[in-house]
């Protein structure tokens, strides 16, 4: 049964690259990485390179919010006053009531960085309860960031926390999709918000799958990921005008490793042709993919492998990683919104720092940004576990 388009009426995006959508999209076209050395001070030393959000340490969240203060707090909070992001949900909020509008947040880290830095200044205290760091279970717990943005933006209606590793904030578009359907909610906010943290950067670091310099997609010389930080929302509202509309949702499981890929992109390819079904396109009428793209070796070439078996060897494809950093939770709504905005722009965005690329992937790699006339294109983000999911955008008919 083909699904039924859902306009994506307005989103807001904030990474490595800028502050909000417009500063994103500029450094993507003009092509240059805004990925820096590693110059986290509340961290020790590390050889590699980082999508670091410019100034996030001096945001303050208003005290009126009566919100805890976390990084990804502040993150979601800068995020969200971009773009006239909160002007268009409070628009919903007129049209439907805050009771039915539902929030759907992906996340890894929430805010677990400040639960690492109360813990390592706690190390060498004398362990009595008096000394033992002060934590509140409303910045630390994967709910957190989700309550925040629900009072933030005055919503009442359906709130669910995604955390299923670098897929997440794809997969909050498939839940709001089925909140919809079912009649839970009338609209719904999507979004993902994932900080730098102490565990994620130590965790990929003892995993081998940090590179030492700034990350490169598909490149023959590609030797590891770069971790970025994120935030980004979209409005969907069936009820609503807007120039791209998610077409279909793809999903699947590898049910093959913890931590590697499926080597044949099964369950990958699963996901692609499943949002292709769903939506009654064929390959042909995609006219381009955002990769997952992560630049480690065993994930490029699985992906590469599936996106040959649906697509081929001409659909254009890019990984945009090599401009934000992967930005785990946040990678999905990140790649969303950079997909959507490629759509309506009508260009692709290149593959920064890939600079010769392996010869054993087979997919057309776009290395330079281009314009391009196409009314289709899909987002795919592959995480942990093989938990797979690809996003189908169109141009709103």
């Amino acid at each position: 049964m083909k699904s039924r388009p859902l306009p994506v009426v307005a989103a807001t995006l904030t990474n490595a690259c800028g502050t909000g959508s417009d500063a994103v999209r500029m450094s993507l076209q003009e092509g240059y990485t805004a990925l820096r050395p590693f110059d986290l001070e509340w961290s020790s030393p590390m050889s590699t390179w980082i999508g670091r959000v410019p100034d996030l340490e001096s945001v303050r969240i208003p005290t009126g919010l009566a919100a805890p203060d976390s990084r990804n707090n502040r993150l979601a909070y800068l995020c969200l006053d971009q773009d006239d992001f909160r002007k268009d949900v409070s628009s919903a909020v007129a049209r439907h009531g805050s009771d039915r509008i539902g929030l759907f947040i992906g996340t890894t880290t929430s805010g677990i960085l400040d639960t690492e830095l109360a813990y390592r200044a706690w190390v060498g205290r004398t362990p009595t309860t008096s000394s033992r760091p002060a934590l509140q279970r409303d910045v630390h717990n994967m709910h957190a960031t989700t309550s925040f943005v629900r009072r933030h933006l005055g919503l009442r209606g359906p709130a669910q926390t995604v955390s299923t590793a670098c897929s997440s904030s794809a997969k909050v578009f498939a839940s709001a999709w089925r909140f919809i359907q079912a009649g839970l909610c009338d609209a719904a906010v999507v979004g993902g918000v994932d900080s730098l943290a102490l565990s994620t950067l130590a965790g990929f670091r003892a995993l081998n799958l940090v590179s030492s310099g700034p990350c490169r997609p598909f490149d023959l010389l590609r030797d590891g990921i770069s971790i970025g930080e994120a935030a980004g929302f979209a409005l969907l509202d069936p009820g609503a005008d807007g120039p791209i509309s998610l077409l279909s949702c793809g999903e699947s499981s590898d049910a093959w490793h913890m931590s590697s890929p499926h080597p044949q992109g099964a369950g990958a390819v699963l996901a692609m042709r499943m949002a292709l079904t769903a939506a009654g396109l064929g390959p042909s009428e995609v006219g381009y993919v955002n990769l997952h793209g992560t630049a480690s070796r065993a994930n490029d070439l699985a992906e590469d492998r599936a996106i040959t078996t649906v697509f081929g060897t001409k659909t254009p494809v890019s990984s945009t990683k090599g401009f934000t950093g992967h930005t785990l939770g946040a990678a999905g709504i990140t790649e969303a919104i950079i997909t959507s905005m490629s759509l309506a722009c009508q260009w692709i965005p290149g593959t920064v720092n890939c600079d010769a690329v392996d010869p054993e992937l087979g997919a057309a790699l776009v290395r330079k940004a281009r314009s391009q006339t196409f009314t289709a294109a899909m987002s795919n983000s592959f995480g942990f576990g093989g938990t797979n999911c690809s996003l189908l955008f169109g141009l709103t008919r």
